[in-house]
């Protein structure tokens, strides 16, 4: 019945096995066949209208096979029904159904309009079709649902309005919406809200429903605006440096991408770095491709360089700034647990969220060729120093001590290959790769792709401290110093360098690794670091005395601590 805006089904009487009517939830799996010959797997969560043997219709959404009208009905049966909407709605999604009952249903109808419609219905058949009404009507209401009850204040509804539009404007707009007046004071009105519009059950709903029959465009525009000085923040500092960092990958070829936070779980299926059971999953999704928030930015950075190297783009550097989200089971409040709390207890309240967690993120991605079609220089792929090199000079922006940093092997599974720059306390910073083949064919991408994460809510605390000032370069030179270092073949460079910075902290500036070699005339099991150690003072000249301290103190430490050897 469109004119009340209330859906209606017409069964064939003479169908309705046991010729009764039942309205209740099937267990989870009963198979259904709607309609349009599709079957569908019911959930315990999906209202049914059954006849004493099995379910005719999805409550609210569709009717299944057998359910409707045909030639050789003589007798139907008229149903008219109230269905909450969230539990429409969520039916209708998990079936991927949207019907016109739907759609009606899940917007909340008006439940006293029910028994009205279905006689409007029943006469309609009697004059128009020659039927006969052979029943009374079977109205099943065991609990009304009561209008909603508002209390409106004038001095709220002027103030969110922006403007005094005065109470007898006021009364006349809610009168005209079908909203009555219980009670009447000078500081505002009880009102009762018809219990169809669902949407109208705060004093703001009320007060945009006046002011959309009032008019936005009647509202004046103030000549002043008020404000307040507010001290700048970490926030405001955050965001400054984003905007630095988003110049200077732009300066470098970049081009910044945003993607939804909403990813498919399926993703995740596999993976020990982000397991499925750390996602934060929707209840109700609109699908299965957006059925959980992400836990990294990596794939939907993927899904950008597939659609783009599907339209012959491939030589690509993105980066994207965004929240990522975690949920932990282990830290669930016991309370909320066991259920042995209510869900209303404050101290319980406090820590609903307690599992939940989001951390902000800088994502590189980098594939394709650095260099393509140029005159000038051959042509060149990308690779994975480059990469360092972009996640190096944006640390370095942001005013990083390398000093306190530790670079370490990366056990992501995300990557074939990969590194982690860690702070002292063991905290991965920002970690960088080769994107795993496995991945790169679940999204389909051909070409290998180079993978940076940064992870910024960490790199804001690491310089929170930092003062930025601007020194005169030193007058005094600096020394550099070269060690040959005889090393196990599984030490890597980062070990040396660790042990480099722990010995000297205020003045080695620099370690560089310039060659390695592995081969004839080295004992088995051996390679060959070739260090370059630079020195500087930048109060005095260092005097050999000095330096050769230095030196010592750092073969002694390399010699015990790493098993090195000087050549």
């Amino acid at each position: 019945m469109f004119a009340y805006g209330q859906p209606l089904h017409c069964f064939d009487a003479d169908m309705i096995k046991g010729g009764k009517v039942v309205v209740k939830t099937m267990p989870d799996g009963t198979p259904f066949v709607t309609l349009d010959g599709e079957e569908h797997k019911l959930s315990d969560r999906d209202l049914a209208i059954c006849n004493m043997e099995e379910p005719m219709c999805i409550a609210g959404v569709f009717g299944g096979k057998g359910s409707g009208t045909y030639e050789t009905t003589r007798d139907v049966l008229l149903e008219s029904a109230y269905f909450n909407p969230t539990w429409i709605r969520k039916s209708a999604r998990r079936h991927g159904l949207s019907t016109d009952a739907s759609f009606r249903f899940e917007r909340g109808i008006d439940p006293n309009g029910v028994i009205y419609a279905l006689k409007q219905a029943a006469m309609l058949c009697k004059e128009l079709a020659g039927g006969e009404i052979a029943m009374e009507i079977k109205d099943v209401y065991p609990n009304p649902l009561p209008d909603f009850i508002v209390d409106l204040n004038y001095e709220y509804a002027y103030g969110l309005m922006g403007k005094n539009i005065g109470a007898d404007t006021v009364k006349s707009i809610v009168t005209s919406l079908e909203m009555k007046i219980l009670e009447e004071t000078a500081e505002g009105l009880k009102l009762q809200v018809p219990a169809y519009r669902v949407d109208v059950q705060r004093p703001c709903d009320v007060v945009e429903d006046i002011l959309r029959v009032y008019g936005y465009n009647n509202v004046e525009i103030p000549s002043s605006v008020k404000s307040t000085l507010n001290v700048k923040g970490d926030e405001d500092k955050s965001h400054k440096l984003q905007n630095l960092v988003a110049e200077q990958l732009v300066g470098c070829g970049f081009n910044e991408i945003l993607n939804n936070s909403l990813q498919r779980a399926a993703y995740y299926d596999g993976l020990e770095s982000y397991p499925a059971s750390h996602l934060v999953k929707l209840m109700n999704p609109l699908s299965s491709d957006l059925n959980a928030m992400r836990q990294t930015l990596l794939f939907g950075g993927l899904e950008c360089v597939a659609h783009n190297a599907n339209r012959k783009n491939a030589d690509l550097k993105f980066f994207e700034f965004g929240n990522c989200y975690y949920f932990r089971e282990e830290d669930k409040c016991p309370d909320i647990v066991s259920g042995v709390s209510s869900s209303r207890d404050p101290e319980v309240i406090k820590h609903v969220l307690d599992a939940y967690s989001e951390d902000y993120h800088l994502g590189l991605w980098v594939t394709g060729k650095r260099v393509s079609g140029s005159w000038a220089h051959p042509d060149e792929d990308s690779s994975f120093y480059e990469l360092k090199a972009y996640v190096l000079n944006v640390l370095t922006r942001l005013g990083v001590n390398f000093g306190a940093l530790v670079f370490a092997p990366s056990r992501n599974d995300i990557y074939s290959k990969g590194i982690e720059i860690q702070n002292r306390g063991g905290k991965v910073l920002a970690m960088l790769g080769i994107v795993s083949r496995k991945i790169r064919k679940m999204m389909d991408v051909d070409a290998e792709v180079y993978y940076a994460d940064l992870n910024w809510k960490l790199l804001m605390k690491a310089i929170r401290n930092n003062k930025i000032s601007y020194t005169e370069i030193s007058k005094f030179p600096a020394v550099s110093r070269d060690l040959a270092l005889l090393l196990d073949k599984g030490v890597e460079f980062a070990e040396v360098e660790k042990v480099a910075y722990s010995t000297e902290k205020k003045l080695l500036k620099e370690v560089t690794l310039f060659d390695v070699y592995e081969g004839k005339n080295l004992e088995a099991g051996k390679k060959s670091y070739a260090v370059n150690f630079v020195l500087q003072d930048e109060t005095k000249t260092l005097n050999d005395k000095q330096i050769d301290a230095i030196m010592n103190k750092l073969i002694a430490n390399l010699q015990a601590k790493l098993g090195a050897k000087l050549r």
